[in-house]
């Protein structure tokens, strides 16, 4: 299969806001696909998320219905591994410190995890696989 490209497009209140947060997680934003309208961070080569105004959002092949709010649950979970359970608590306490909703923990033999959610609503699961895990434990 050929490598492809992958972009997490997400209707925001707000870019600039939305911005500041996702920059104090330490994400990387990229200047040359973000503007007023939208910022883009690269997450990994070739995988973005885009942050959009609910106008721009909603200008794209008729969305308009789809888009919800702050209020609105997540309707997708972002799950990513991180290389330790140190750098996910990291990750939630600048999420934290941003302004983000911070949800569950979960210590599973197998895999440490935690929750959160930005200002808009958008829910991630950063997580650490244990690397001496017993399999299927």
């Amino acid at each position: 299969m050929p490598v492809m490209s992958l972009f997490i497009t997400c209707p925001v209140d707000n870019v600039e806001r939305t911005t500041a947060f996702y920059t104090a997680l330490g994400w990387t934003l990229n200047p040359e696909m973000s503007d007023h309208n939208v910022s883009c961070f690269a997450l990994a080569p070739e995988q973005y998320l885009m942050l959009c105004s609910r106008e721009g959002y909603a200008s794209v092949g008729g969305t308009e219905d789809l888009i919800g709010g702050p209020d609105t649950p997540s309707k997708v979970t972002v799950s990513f591994d991180l290389d330790s359970r140190e750098a996910v608590d990291e990750l939630i306490e600048r999420a934290a410190t941003a302004g983000g909703r911070i949800g569950d923990t979960d210590d599973y033999p197998f895999m440490y995890q935690r929750q959160f959610d930005d200002p808009d609503g958008y829910h991630y699961s950063p997580f650490w696989m244990k690397p001496d895990a017993e399999p299927g434990a």
